[in-house]
């Protein structure tokens, strides 16, 4: 199973990497009306020169949600293994035929898997809608920069749809043409949401009614505001924002509901819960063994009643 995991996984980062460094998949030519005041805004330049540009987008959407998970499952781990209330302790967590693997270590891997898998398939799904689409950015006529005289633009709006009709930069012309849905709206939303609702879940620790939503609605309002810039500086319109967010948080509100289950971490095969049964002990070579907890009651019931009618 855990292969057949590992399988789904490199094929969804395959696919991103197609979607998103190859010309694989062509992008749809959409056609546009000369003088068009939709497509005629000001460019502010490349990517890099924005606001927010992509290095510290995709750094704070990859790292952000790592530290922050990592850091919580290790303080929430401490604090069950230091605590008195013994029978609440994962007493057995076992991989396969031989293997012991620290409860931290599996939640950690678990939650920051799917997170990732979310992230690699929020941004397929935001690359297919715009390779299908194509629709056109508020600045493309000005980074396409089109011959209206030969094209017969001078006298009517005329409907152009034809290739080859652009002479700026071939790059800017490209991203121009990749508008619906916007990819940082979405990537910044999935990140904030899952993030957010794995902090509300999760953490439940005294005094912290106050702290969660504020954290919680502090991450969303980035994400919002990365979307308000892409509007501001003319990359994308208004419907490529929100059509981002739905998708983002869509995927987040599917993979905390449907895969993760509200983080509650029980995912290994071969794992029996810490109510049904404990580890007894754990011998050199091959699983531990394990006792029921019936059977264990039993015992030290027939324990009891020896001793009674000894006595």
């Amino acid at each position: 199973m855990l292969y057949f995991q590992l399988v789904i996984m490199a094929g969804t980062v395959m696919l991103a990497y197609y979607f998103e460094y190859t010309d694989t998949f062509n992008v749809h030519v959409q056609g546009f009306f000369c003088y068009d005041n939709a497509y005629t805004k000001p460019y502010h330049g490349p990517e890099a020169s924005s606001a927010v540009p992509p290095a510290i987008l995709y750094a704070v959407v990859c790292g952000l949600p790592l530290l922050l998970i990592t850091a919580i499952e290790s303080v929430l781990f401490l604090l069950q293994y230091v605590s008195e209330d013994l029978d609440n302790r994962e007493k057995i967590i076992v991989m396969g035929d031989c293997c012991y693997l620290n409860p931290l270590v599996r939640r950690t891997f678990h939650f920051l898997g799917v997170y990732a898998f979310g992230l690699f398939s929020t941004d397929i799904f935001v690359n297919a809608g715009q390779v299908v689409t194509g629709n056109l950015s508020p600045h493309f006529l000005t980074v396409c920069k089109p011959n209206y005289t030969a094209l017969g633009c001078m006298q009517t709006a005329r409907f152009v749809n034809q290739k080859g009709v652009c002479t700026g930069n071939e790059d800017d012309i490209m991203r121009a043409r990749k508008s619906f849905p916007s990819k940082e709206a979405a990537l910044s939303v999935y990140a904030a949401l899952y993030t957010a609702m794995y902090i509300t879940l999760t953490v439940k620790a005294k005094g912290t009614k106050l702290a969660k939503p504020v954290l919680s609605l502090g991450l969303i309002c980035l994400a919002f505001l990365t979307g308000i810039n892409r509007v501001v500086e003319y990359r994308n319109h208004w419907c490529d924002v929100i059509a981002g967010f739905i998708i983002g948080g869509a995927i987040a509100v599917f993979m905390v509901l449907g895969v993760v289950q509200n983080f509650k971490g029980k995912t290994l095969l071969n794992e029996i819960p810490p109510e049904e049964s404990v580890v007894s002990s754990v011998p050199m070579m091959g699983q531990p063994r394990i006792m029921d907890n019936t059977m264990e009651k039993y015992i030290a019931s027939q324990n009891s009643n020896t001793f009674a009618e000894v006595t």
